[in-house]
């Protein structure tokens, strides 16, 4: 347990540095962040820094005073995530009890992205109990968790595999139901 509460606590050390100095750059040649990504990309390299995407939420909103939905534009418009594995067993996880102690508002504003984004699943397929549980972000067993790749694919622009094969791979199997809902989000 300890060395997990590390690993999380050492990704989200790497990210916020990463972000700070990102926002720091921009913020002396640009008025706003609202054209943060056609000056920035940032590409999510498996699922380790996926915890960038609810702190960037977090600078936003809580320190910049973005509205919501401006925020997130912001946000989806900026990063890109590549995934290096279809094994779903090998797809980073963090227990929402361990994410909520370490970083208290980062799951809420998980939390808050996953609800905007089941209401948008839920309009295009009505009734769909199952779609919805497994496009969930937050996985309700054998253990309540966080599941890092369905964030990073719903907080990103693109997605793309580390070859051609494993993208199509990708898009049949593990990540079917995120192709069919992005059209055009995964590519190579």
């Amino acid at each position: 347990y300890m060395g997990k509460e590390l690993r999380l606590r050492q990704q989200y050390f790497f990210v916020c540095a990463s972000l700070q100095d990102i926002l720091r750059r921009h913020e002396r040649f640009h008025n706003s962040f609202d054209d943060l990504p056609d000056k920035v990309a940032i590409q999510l390299n498996d699922t380790h820094p996926a915890i960038a995407i609810p702190e960037l939420m977090r600078i936003l909103v809580d320190v910049y005073g973005y509205e919501w939905r401006r925020a997130w534009k912001i946000v989806t418009g900026t990063f890109s995530y590549t995934n290096h594995t279809l094994m779903p067993e090998a797809l980073e996880v963090w227990s929402v009890k361990l994410l909520g102690r370490v970083l208290p508002r980062h799951l809420q504003i998980i939390y808050d992205i996953n609800h905007d984004f089941l209401k948008d699943v839920m309009h295009r397929w009505p009734g769909d109990t199952e779609l919805l549980r497994r496009m969930s972000i937050i996985q309700e067993d054998p253990e309540r968790s966080v599941r890092m790749a369905h964030l990073a694919i719903i907080g990103s622009r693109r997605v793309n595999g580390v070859a051609q094969l494993h993208t199509e791979l990708m898009r049949k199997t593990i990540f079917a139901d995120f192709d069919r809902y992005y059209e055009g989000k995964f590519v190579n």
